[in-house]
């Protein structure tokens, strides 16, 4: 039983017919805990903190958030299964993670999925995901919003990237992922699979001539000390989605259950502007160390790599979103 929720119901008593206030009456608010993977100074984690607060304000303080940062609470796929299970309320999670339980997401999360990252915004803010969000219910959890990571963008150590052509003999590091690969050799370059802490000293050495990271990652790792030529391909946008226990959600009102899930599409938007903050933070000092930054048209990279989307997009379900997303461009 929910005692906070039955408190809350007895606060009218009808004795002998007449109506009592308890209001001397004081009320813990439940908690909902949150887990996340990365630190407090992320923008998702300063976007589901100031949603926590708003949450709080808005139901008169009868919930609260608590988020659980540097993975305190297990990585992403430990995470998921603790909101399945409903030991945690709430957690930021990966796209391809639920993807293994319905591969319509990888429509959002697939190469070139987007132009850029306003068109993801465009996407996530135009509530044509909505039914797809919703549809998770089924497994444990529903995904109240989707958070960008940023894009993922090719550099260089030689000159910038403006198409296909000038991607040719360019090695350069992806994740240890086929699809990854792939995604390379249609862009015209090579894609070379090694973890993270390895590309600068490989570019450095010549084993590598770039790699492909958001502007974040990229300045944090002072990779343009090493590849100074950063093109916005945007080649790679994956979504993180905000997810929450469906056992958690149907215990709360109605009413609290509106709330809670317009709060969290708010979010999404407060989230988009704190990661651009961060973004020309990061491309700022990047900049300030000898680093070139150009805009790229995507457009031929996303031509190039049609047969790559067309392995992915299989179902009639991906298809139809995959339309809606490209209409939103």
């Amino acid at each position: 039983m929910n005692m906070n929720k039955t408190l809350k119901n007895v606060l009218l008593t009808t004795v002998a017919g007449a109506a009592v206030t308890v209001s001397s009456m004081t009320f813990a608010a439940t908690e909902i805990k949150a887990a996340f993977n990365q630190s407090d100074k992320h923008p998702q984690y300063l976007a589901l903190e100031e949603f926590g607060k708003q949450l709080e304000a808005e139901t008169d303080g009868r919930y609260k958030v608590t988020i659980y940062p540097n993975a305190l609470l297990g990585d992403q796929r430990a995470s998921l299964e603790l909101v399945q299970a409903g030991a945690v309320q709430m957690a930021v999670v990966a796209n391809p993670l639920v993807e293994n339980y319905d591969n319509t997401f990888t429509a959002i999360g697939m190469p070139f999925a987007y132009t850029g990252i306003e068109h993801q915004e465009k996407v996530f803010t135009s509530g044509a995901l909505d039914k797809l969000f919703a549809s998770t219910k089924k497994f444990g959890f529903e995904v109240l919003t989707a958070y960008t990571a940023g894009s993922r963008n090719v550099y260089t150590k030689g000159h910038n990237v403006k198409s296909v052509e000038d991607m040719k003999g360019q090695k350069i590091r992806v994740m240890q992922s086929n699809t990854m690969v792939e995604m390379l050799g249609c862009m015209g370059g090579t894609g070379v699979p090694m973890s993270q802490g390895e590309v600068y000293t490989a570019v450095q050495q010549g084993v590598l001539d770039g790699g492909e990271n958001n502007e974040i990652t990229y300045a944090d790792m002072k990779h343009y000390e090493v590849a100074p030529y950063f093109s916005k391909t945007s080649h790679l946008m994956v979504p993180d989605l905000v997810v929450i226990s469906d056992d958690f959600i149907n215990s709360m009102s109605k009413e609290d259950q509106a709330t809670i899930r317009r709060l969290a599409k708010e979010s999404t938007v407060d989230e988009f502007a704190k990661w651009n903050a961060q973004i020309g933070k990061a491309r700022a000092l990047a900049e300030e160390n000898g680093a070139t930054f150009i805009d790229v048209d995507v457009r031929q990279f996303q031509e190039s790599c049609k047969p790559l989307q067309q392995k992915l997009i299989k179902t009639d379900a991906q298809k139809e979103l995959t339309k809606a997303i490209s209409e939103l461009s």
